[in-house]
């Protein structure tokens, strides 16, 4: 089995055109969990000048992909809500990390908490998996 980095890097990561175009850089993948960061861009903007609430969602949706596919079996997301606690500014640096809160052989629930540079928190994330039983490779 690989490393939950390699997982990540190679397996997932590489072929992610939206993360890459998001910006995504990975900081720490271990198992079960992973800490990423991006930094918002004009064209990420919605109509009041603030980052489109999808760009925070795809962030977190992005750091709970990674976490929960570092086991090295290959994870479907199945359930996700996020809600949005401060507006996100152009230039911000966001940080998403997170924390698995239940994992069973099928199933598992993780938290990812969405930081700007200030360390304040701007959206709060949750999401279930299913793990399918194919391993990464």
């Amino acid at each position: 089995m690989s490393t939950p980095n390699e997982i990540v890097q190679t397996g997932m990561y590489e072929n992610d055109a939206f993360s890459k175009w998001l910006g995504i850089e990975l900081i720490n993948i271990s198992r079960g969990y992973a800490k990423i960061k991006m930094t918002v861009r004009e064209e990420m903007t919605n109509g009041f000048k603030i980052a489109h609430g999808g760009i925070t969602y795809s962030l977190a949706d992005s750091a709970f992909a990674f976490a929960s596919n570092s086991w090295g079996e290959q994870a479907v997301s199945i359930e996700t809500s996020i809600s949005h606690t401060k507006p996100v500014q152009i230039y911000d640096v966001l940080t998403a990390e997170t924390s698995m809160k239940n994992k069973s052989k099928r199933l598992a629930i993780y938290n990812v908490t969405v930081t700007n540079q200030d360390e304040k928190v701007v959206a709060l994330f949750k999401g279930t998996v299913f793990h399918t039983g194919k391993e990464w490779k």
